[in-house]
C-alpha cells in the first residue's frame, strides 16, 4: 500500500492528530508516496481529454493544489498563466521543487489560500481543475465552494475533477470509508484543532446538480480510466458563454 520511501505509521497518527494545515505540512515531504495522491495516470488521461474536447486557454487554476500533480500535466493546456492553491505552505514548498521541470511555458504562480475564497478576480479562468481534494470540503460547504468555482470562471471556463458514484450498498468499501468516516468525526469531537478528511463526499449525482444549480453544464465523461480506475468519473463542468 506503501512505498518504502513514504510515512510510518507513526508520521500517519502524528499528521491525523494535528491540524489540517498542519498535518498536510507535516505529511509534504513524503506525500507523493502515499496513496492519497491521485494516480498520474489518471491526471494524464484527464489532461488528454480535455484537451481534445476544448483545446487550451489562457489561464488556469489548480485547487487544493498539494505538490503540484495536477499543476504538472495541465500547464501545457494553459498559455499564458496557472496557478495552484493550497492552504498548506508545507505542501507549496515541495510543489515548487518538484515543478522546476514541468512540461510548458506558462508562468506557475503557487498560492497559500482556501478554496472556499480564492484570493483571484471574478470571471478571469478558462480553466479550473481539483483532484483529490473533497475530503477535505466539508458537505455544508459544498455549495460555497461551486459558487467559488462559478465566480472565478470565465464565460467558456471549464471546470475539471475526477468524482465517483456512491457504491453500492453491499460494496466492502462503502462500509470501510463510513467506518472512517465515523472515526474522524468521533476524533475531530474530541480533540482539537479538527483534521477535516472525509470519503464519499462530493459524488454523482450530488456534485451535477450542485454545480448545475450554479448555471453551470455538466457533463461526465464515460468510462475515461482503465481497470483499477473504471468507477472513476472525469467530470467537466463548463460556464456557459450567454
Amino acid at each position: 500500500m506503501y512505498h518504502e520511501d513514504g510515512p510510518t505509521l507513526r508520521e500517519l497518527a502524528e499528521q491525523a492528530l494535528s491540524s489540517t494545515d498542519q498535518g498536510y505540512d507535516l505529511l509534504a515531504p513524503k506525500f507523493d508516496y502515499t496513496p492519497f495522491r491521485t494516480p498520474d495516470s489518471l491526471l494524464k488521461r484527464s489532461a488528454k481529454i480535455v484537451l481534445a474536447k476544448g483545446g487550451t486557454t489562457a489561464r488556469g487554476l489548480d485547487l487544493c493544489c498539494g505538490t503540484g500533480a495536477g499543476l504538472r500535466w495541465f500547464r501545457p493546456l494553459c498559455t499564458e498563466s496557472i496557478v495552484g492553491v493550497d492552504r498548506s505552505q508545507g505542501m507549496l514548498d515541495v510543489a515548487r521543487e518538484r515543478l522546476e521541470d514541468a512540461p510548458g511555458d506558462a508562468p506557475i504562480e503557487l498560492i497559500q489560500g482556501d478554496a472556499l475564497s480564492v484570493p483571484l478576480p471574478d470571471g478571469e479562468l478558462g480553466l479550473i481543475t481539483c483532484f483529490g481534494a473533497f475530503g477535505h470540503i466539508l458537505v455544508e460547504d459544498e455549495p460555497a465552494f461551486c459558487r467559488e468555482i462559478t465566480r472565478l470562471l470565465a464565460p467558456g471556463g471549464r471546470f475539471v475533477f475526477i468524482t465517483a458514484e456512491r457504491p453500492p450498498i453491499w460494496s466492502p468499501g462503502l462500509w470501510v470509508a463510513r467506518g472512517f468516516n465515523a472515526a474522524m468525526r468521533l476524533r475531530n469531537k474530541l480533540i482539537k484543532p479538527e483534521f477535516i478528511m472525509y470519503y464519499l463526499t462530493f459524488l454523482l449525482p450530488g456534485a451535477r446538480w450542485l454545480l448545475q444549480a450554479n448555471g453551470l453544464d455538466v457533463e461526465v465523461v464515460s468510462a475515461p480510466f482503465p481497470k483499477p480506475f473504471g468507477r472513476a468519473k472525469l467530470v467537466i463542468a463548463t460556464k456557459p458563454e450567454r
